[in-house]
């Protein structure tokens, strides 16, 4: 400011002074009485650079605690806003230091200990913005942790995911692996016990025609096999052979294959001499073009049993026996090699 206000007038000055205003009886000489303060130009001018508070008397009492009291709620103001809005950083209120209430009643101080003007801001400012930056670096820490802790969660349920995708995955794989096994354990036990089968079977059948080889023989010995079943040519009526070739010389011995009855012996046009023996079964063997027949109709033969001779009657080149199968009885005949193996004989 530029200048102070005139003091005012001097106090009234008694002539005597009352001794039970303090209550001690006598005079106090800090009461007065006071000389009149006229003040001028030099002791008014204020002191350049600082701003200095001059010691006032009444109504400057009341204006210095109005001053006061305005810094306080605007200090107060202040660090409330600063408080309540945390998340803009509070600003700064500088306000000067007023002097004590004490001080302006102590005449006795020097003015030299009188308290200066000044920018610096003040206490409970500070402290306002102080914990509003403390506030808002709490705040951040917070928002921070929780970030922290969501990352950790959602890396932990990544990690948790991808745990079980693998455990899935290896089970999976184990599951597929052990069907694999089993599958393939399955059928090595399928292909053994086929073949174990096929073992089986094959040394019954072996069994088998071990023993039908006891029971059938083969129609005679010393022999050449010239022609085969359904081989083609112009020397069979048929126009292919109906049977099989046992070529052999003249008066070779012609053997019951198998045990029957004898339903035919004698002459058969191209076939020459023939005998025909009928097993249990109904099967039909012919043995022709032989020289000689032993048998008569209705005789029974057992196997091996002699049932005529080798020769060349009929429509030959040489002398042969000509043997054919006829299943049933029925007109076609069938591969006698066949059916000869199939009783355990290899023609």
């Amino acid at each position: 400011m530029a200048s102070n206000r005139l003091a005012p007038e001097a106090p009234f000055v008694p002539d005597r002074h009352d001794t039970e205003t303090f209550g001690y009886g006598s005079r106090n000489a800090d009461e007065g009485p006071w000389e009149e303060w006229n003040p001028s130009a030099e002791s008014t001018r204020p002191v350049r650079g600082r701003h200095r508070v001059a010691k006032q008397r009444g109504g400057g009492l009341a204006r210095s605690s109005t001053v006061l009291g305005v810094g306080v709620i605007a200090a107060v103001g202040a660090g409330g806003m600063a408080s309540a809005n945390t998340s803009k950083p509070p600003v700064s209120i500088s306000l000067p230091d007023l002097p004590s209430v004490g001080s302006l009643f102590d005449d006795a101080s020097d003015a030299s200990a009188a308290p200066e003007g000044s920018a610096t801001a003040l206490s409970s400012v500070g402290v306002a913005t102080a914990d509003a930056e403390e506030g808002t670096s709490d705040a951040g820490e917070v928002l921070r942790n929780r970030i922290m802790a969501q990352a950790e969660q959602q890396q932990a349920q990544i990690e948790a995911k991808a745990l079980a995708d693998a455990q899935a995955a290896a089970a999976k794989k184990a599951d597929e692996a052990a069907a694999k096994a089993q599958k393939e354990a399955e059928a090595k036990a399928a292909a053994e016990k086929k073949k174990a089968e096929e073992e089986a079977a094959r040394k019954a059948e072996e069994a088998r025609l071990a023993e039908l080889a006891k029971q059938y023989t083969l129609p005679t010995s010393s022999y050449t096999v010239t022609s085969s079943f359904g081989q083609a040519g112009a020397m069979w009526s048929s126009g292919y052979h109906t049977g099989l070739d046992f070529a052999a010389p003249t008066g070779t011995l012609i053997k019951a294959v198998h045990s029957g009855t004898i339903t035919e012996a004698g002459w058969a046009g191209s076939y020459g001499y023939r005998t025909i023996l009928t097993l249990d079964d109904g099967t039909e063997l012919w043995f022709c073009h032989q020289s000689s027949i032993s048998v008569n109709v209705g005789q029974k033969v057992s196997t091996g049993d002699v049932i005529g001779r080798v020769g060349a009657t009929g429509n030959v080149t040489g002398p042969h026996l000509h043997f054919e199968v006829h299943p049933g009885g029925q007109a076609g005949g069938v591969d006698p090699t066949a059916w000869l193996r199939g009783k355990g004989l290899n023609p």
